[in-house]
């Protein structure tokens, strides 16, 4: 799969050069402005378009208004239609245009649709985070601590959330997160570091959902939204990134539209090299034993990226596909130098673990949806899979009682290999009928996964020169479920207030297979999940929110597996196939204030979890078994501030401050699993406009240390800054980034129990320099 590394850059790069060309022997041109039939304000970005014909599809020329609503269109002389798109207004159509040289058509008039306040919103704004009933609305491209960045950074950036060590997402606290693509449920993300910012349209944070939406998750959901064409005529990009230690990330992207057709592609490749240190320091009370373990870590990962489809208009009728294709391979060696002291006895060794793993995923979805007469009026049916395969070699070398890696030092080897595919397979139906100051939502959704994950570890036999398969580590877990699920919401919308009611019904079949020792394990369960939204607007610029649902956290696959991860022999990671779901409570209250050049959110929030799943730590004969488990409950409250503005025409600030208070109650496990605390993070974006047409942008990031059942992590905090300059009337820039410019951020954490302390320091290579270059025609 890796020998494709150029071939598809190649392509594309063939494909812009073929499709890119200028516009010759076009000396008429037909002008005008465009306002709003009522408010007779200019009307900016409208597409506009001259046609051959009344009744062709293919634009002679096309463009967008300015700021100012003006356009201008360059063509030959002759005979053309003249007509105009934008979402919310009904098409304008002018035939028979005479041109023969200028044509001013003057003041043309878009009359709206009147759409209610849930429709489709044409958003202007360049703010990089928006607020929303719902929740934030993300849009990666107008930050520049994105450029040359994968889906993780963008998160890294965006208020509320929380990025852990080894890529956990957290929203609010909580790592409980339903995670989409364009609406769905993939595999794929299981892998958000191989998605590239630049193919990302937009991110929506929903943290109390609807009805609507799966009833997955404690903290919300989180769609990402990947690009594809919207303008008509051929549009498309490059970008390129070179950083530190050779870090390279290549796109490119195209996308061509006509009144018919809309078809768009895009590719990324990523080389990506990163190195990291891991310091532990383990006590055990009663046998007055300590472990001591320092461990490097190499990494190197290449990746492919490739999105593509089509939408097809028939009628009152839009038929699309989408697929999305990865394949990656990472390259890791991992040294950990151990240090242990027991029973009045040093006991060193080294255990260096070389690990290879491919991924390859794939996914495939096809949409159709139809229009009736009536506006909002809509039937939507779509069907996707998911497929994902990963595959991982680790070569174990071990070196006893010594702490130099030397061959000589050699006293055992291990192999493993982990062969695991995902498959995901997602039937829905969705029928909306909008009636007077409202509409009427339901649908139906069956969700089919099946995880299988075969494992096999090998111990190296000096009597037979040979790796001999462990039949007690070894093992192959198979996941399976459904999810069938079925909704209703009603909503009503005036002037002053509007509000939604739902109600989602679910049920949920579970089927796990231990292979080796023939287990099985089934549920199978029904649920109820209401939910409300309401808003009242207070005036023009100041409104109130109130929102609650219902939800459900179901305990993911690798955590029911409980057969052993023995990467580090003496910290052992196992699964507990006894887990239930969480089930969990969500309210929020917020205020909204949107000005011209700013706007401000304060949502206040509680969430109670019952059945909360957190890791336990328990240690016997000197070992460190860490596993999940069901809690008593966790509750957490809190206030979160969001805020983005425009100061002056060269200064703009947006932001976001979260503080809560988290209570786990573990007390049906012991007493020592009960903890609480307060946590705040905050993050600050400035933008600057500097002389030269250079931009010049800061982001702070803080988080407060955080509990967990038996502890908490760290603080940590660090600062990106980046320098952008645009070229070619804003087709080109050029990007300087520095990551984590004083190079402060790390992972760190303590585990205090009645039996034993444990503390960990973890520093990967964050302070990193890039250079991209973007190119848009």
């Amino acid at each position: 799969m890796m020998r494709v590394n150029s071939y598809f850059f190649l392509f594309f790069i063939l494909c812009f050069a073929c499709i890119v060309h200028g516009s010759f022997g076009q000396d008429s041109r037909v002008t005008g402005v465009l306002v709003d039939s009522e408010s007779k304000k200019p009307l900016p970005f409208v597409q506009v378009a001259l046609f051959g014909s009344q009744d062709s599809t293919s634009p002679e020329s096309f463009g967008d208004t300015d700021e100012s609503g003006r356009f201008s269109l360059q063509v030959n002389p002759g005979e053309y239609a003249f007509k105009a798109f934008f979402l919310g207004y009904s098409d304008l159509n002018i035939p028979n245009v005479i041109v023969s040289g200028t044509e001013d058509l003057g003041t043309l008039e878009l009359k709206s649709e009147n759409q209610n306040l849930e429709e489709v919103v044409v958003e202007t704004s360049k703010m990089p985070v928006r607020t929303t009933m719902e929740g934030l609305t993300i849009t990666p491209d107008n930050n520049l601590a994105n450029t040359g960045g994968t889906l993780l950074d963008v998160l890294r950036n965006t208020p509320s959330i929380s990025v852990s060590e080894d890529g956990a997402i957290s929203l609010r606290g909580s790592s409980g997160t339903n995670i989409l693509i364009n609406g769905r449920n993939s595999s794929l993300t299981q892998n958000l570091d191989q998605l590239p910012a630049s193919a990302v349209e937009e991110i929506k944070i929903i943290n109390n959902p609807n009805a609507r939406y799966d009833a997955e998750a404690e903290a919300g959901v989180i769609d990402i939204v990947l690009k594809k064409g919207i303008e008509l005529g051929t549009h498309g990009g490059v970008e390129a990134t070179y950083g530190t230690r050779n870090r390279t990330n290549l796109g490119a992207r195209i996308s061509h539209r006509s009144l018919k057709w809309n078809t768009y592609a895009g590719y990324n490749y990523r080389n990506w090299k990163s190195i990291g240190t891991r310091e532990s320091t383990r006590f055990l009370f009663e046998d007055d034993e300590s472990l001591i373990q320092n461990t490097n870590n190499t990494d190197h990962d290449i990746g492919h990226n490739l999105n593509y489809g089509a939408d097809y208009y028939f009628g009152n009728n839009v038929l699309s596909y989408e697929g999305v294709f990865q394949a990656s391979e990472n390259w890791q060696t991992n040294t950990l130098f151990a240090e242990q002291v027991r029973g009045g006895k040093e006991f060193n060794y080294v255990r260096r673990n070389s690990e290879n793993e491919t991924d390859d995923g794939l996914d495939n979805a096809l949409i159709f949806e139809h229009s009736f007469k009536e506006k909002g009026h809509l039937l939507r049916a779509s069907a996707s899979h998911s497929y994902r395969n990963q595959y991982k070699t680790q070569n174990i070398e071990i070196f006893n009682n010594s702490l130099n890696p030397d061959p000589g030092n050699l006293t055992g080897q291990e192999r493993a290999f982990t062969d695991e595919v995902r498959n995901i397979s997602v039937f829905q139906a969705d029928y909306i009928r909008p009636f007077e100051s409202g509409k009427f939502e339901t649908g139906l959704k069956s969700t089919l996964r099946k995880f299988d994950n075969d494992y096999q570890y090998l111990r190296f036999q000096e009597a037979s020169q040979d790796f001999v398969l462990d039949p007690a580590i070894s093992n192959r877990f198979i996941y399976k479920d459904q999810i069938h699920a079925g909704y209703m919401v009603y909503s009503k919308t005036n002037p002053k207030f509007e509000y939604a009611v739902g109600l989602r019904g679910e049920f949920t079949k579970v089927d796990t297979y231990l292979e080796n020792t023939n287990e099985t394990n089934k549920q199978s369960y029904f649920n109820l999940f209401p939910s409300v939204q309401a808003l009242y607007n207070l005036n023009d610029q100041h409104a109130l929110k109130v929102t609650y649902s219902r939800r459900i956290d179901r305990p993911r696959a690798w955590r029911l597996n409980p057969f052993p991860d023995i990467t580090d022999s003496l910290n052992v990671r196992r699964g507990n196939p006894e887990l239930d779901p969480e089930m969990i409570n969500s309210f929020e209250l917020g205020h909204l204030a949107n000005f011209e050049k700013s706007s401000f959110t304060t949502n206040l929030f509680y969430r109670k979890v019952n059945g909360q799943i957190d890791f336990i730590t328990i240690i016997e004969d000197g070992i460190s078994y860490s596993q999940p488990d069901n809690l008593l409950s966790s509750q957490s409250y809190g206030v979160e501030l969001i805020t983005t503005n425009e100061i002056t025409n060269w200064y703009a600030v947006n932001g976001g401050l979260t503080l809560f208070q988290i209570a786990v109650d573990g007390s049906n496990i012991g007493e020592e699993f009960t903890n609480s605390g307060f946590s705040w993070n905050v993050k600050l974006t400035q933008d600057f406009k500097l002389p030269l047409g250079i931009n010049f942008q800061l982001v702070g990031n803080y988080e407060s240390p955080e509990i967990e059942a038996q502890g908490r992590d760290l603080a940590q905090y660090y600062f990106d800054g980046s320098l952008q300059k645009s070229f070619l009337d804003g087709k080109g820039s050029l990007t300087f980034s520095a990551r984590d410019i004083f190079d402060t951020r790390r992972f760190a954490g303590n585990t205090l129990t009645n039996a034993f302390s444990q503390e960990f320091y973890s520093k990967r290579e964050t302070q990193i320099y890039l250079l991209s270059a973007r190119f848009n025609f």
